[in-house]
């Protein structure tokens, strides 16, 4: 498979590595110092795109991309009030699409066990809810994609709280730690807490290797497909 990669960041580079090893090419990397290189006529050179850049042009590239008519993997994060839009035109005019705010196997099980845990403290009013996640220093946006994923899984289960904060949450918010540390890859937590105890689920990312896996996972499952994607339809979760 020949590839573009939109935002040759960290997680961009980790992409081209693990697409290398899995014997795919990468015909097109763009970041900041060529962006004038991202066209139409570059992107068909390609088989599909991953688009990891900021989140001020993550929309207009999927778009670009759609007009290529070339398969979009995407991870970029701060975008997603346009989320609808994407979707909305892949379906209309039958592109491909796989969204992802965490590739990493481990991250999305998490997912799972989040949506199982909050459904059952919905039970239990006793408990607040908190959390916490650290990235590196170099990462932008804050809450984490991940992060903000969690948090919207609790809100749909759990009557009590309707929104989450970065700061002084109010009885109905979830309150939303972020830190940023060195090269840290990740690590998210879910804190139930009581005046007596306290559950807490935790994931921690040891490197980009397991996203850049999950990322791989992802363009390969959308060879010929249609439509739109997520990484519970790649893992069937």
């Amino acid at each position: 498979m020949k590839i573009a990669i939109l935002g040759y960041g960290k997680m961009g580079k980790a992409v081209e590595k693990a697409a290398i090893k899995n014997n795919h090419s990468v015909v097109l990397k763009i970041d900041e110092t060529n962006i004038n290189e991202l066209t139409v006529e570059n992107l068909k050179k390609a088989d599909l795109a991953f688009e990891f850049s900021i989140p001020a042009t993550a929309f207009k590239n999927i778009n670009l991309c759609f007009d290529a008519n070339i398969p979009v993997v995407s991870g970029a994060t701060g975008w997603l009030d346009k989320y609808n839009n994407v979707i909305e035109r892949c379906k209309k005019e039958e592109k491909a699409f796989f969204y992802a705010s965490n590739f990493s196997i481990g991250v999305n099980i998490f997912f799972k066990l989040n949506q199982y845990l909050s459904k059952i403290m919905n039970n239990f009013n006793e408990f607040d809810i908190e959390m916490s996640e650290t990235h590196h220093i170099h990462k932008l946006d804050a809450p984490s994609g991940t992060a903000i994923t969690l948090a919207n899984d609790i809100i749909k289960n759990v009557d009590k709280k309707t929104s989450w904060v970065k700061d002084k949450p109010k009885s109905n918010e979830i309150l939303i730690e972020s830190y940023r540390e060195g090269e840290v890859a990740g690590i998210h937590s879910v804190n139930y807490t009581s005046e007596i105890e306290e559950i807490k689920i935790k994931h921690s990312s040891k490197s980009r290797e397991g996203l850049a896996k999950g990322a791989i996972l992802a363009a390969e499952f959308m060879i010929n497909k249609k439509g739109a994607y997520t990484m519970n339809d790649l893992l069937k979760l």
